[in-house]
């Protein structure tokens, strides 16, 4: 219990910024549905944004401003739409020629 009566430091981020992690990994393993593997990509993704702003803290600054993890987890957020705007729009269009979006059947996109 004295895990969660200390003040939030690097630790308490570190642990939320690796449970995002896992639970994103196991939810792209395990789902067959492409929109489940979608959000285990941004689960993965938000436990990295986690861990850099964790990383930004002030005990970590000596001189600067100490934005370098926020500006880091700013890019990975504006990647983080760019590719579900692409990855949707992929899906929508398996979705209209085959009637599913499993997984399974992306392999009729050799070609």
């Amino acid at each position: 219990m004295s895990f969660l009566s200390e003040p939030i430091g690097l630790s308490h981020y570190l642990a939320v910024g690796a449970f995002l992690f896992v639970t994103g990994v196991v939810c792209m393993a395990t789902k067959r549905n492409a929109l489940g593997i979608l959000m285990g990509i941004e689960l993965v993704l938000n436990g990295a944004i986690v861990n850099f702003v964790g990383f930004a803290s002030p005990y970590f600054r000596d001189e600067n401003l100490g934005l370098d993890g926020h500006l880091i987890a700013l890019f990975v957020i504006v990647l983080a739409a760019a590719e579900a705007a692409v990855a949707l729009a992929i899906a929508l269009n398996f979705y209209n020629n085959h009637a599913t979006i499993d997984v399974d059947r992306a392999d009729e996109l050799k070609g």
